[in-house]
């Protein structure tokens, strides 16, 4: 999950964040939520996440939805999903708001140096 954080973040991914949802949800254990500016972005980045967890040894999702027109993108990696949304989707869905009870995991962000 680590890794698809930085590949979001690589591809200006905005206000990624990482929730750890295993306790309240019982299916996955952790969320990685980011978003992008159009649709061609949020495409750019699901397709980054899938290449770097893969180059990091991990496989590849279990399953990508969303990927016609790009407004949720979400990627089934088993142990924790990934949701790429276009910005105007993300606040209209607000997953933070909806598992706000749910423990932020910190990440570090790729460098900007």
């Amino acid at each position: 999950m680590f890794v698809a954080a930085r590949a979001a973040d690589s591809k200006s991914g905005e206000d990624t964040i990482i929730l750890a949802v295993g306790e309240m949800l019982g299916i996955t254990d952790a969320f990685v939520i980011t978003s992008g500016r159009n649709p061609r972005q949020v495409r750019t980045i699901a397709d980054e996440v899938e290449l770097q967890v893969k180059e990091a040894g991990g496989s590849a999702p279990l399953r990508v939805e969303g990927l016609d027109d790009a407004r949720w993108i979400l990627m089934d990696y088993g142990d924790y999903l990934v949701h790429v949304f276009l910005d105007e989707a993300r606040e209209f869905y607000d997953l933070e708001h909806l598992w706000a009870a749910a423990p932020r995991i910190p990440w570090m962000p790729v460098s900007t140096s």
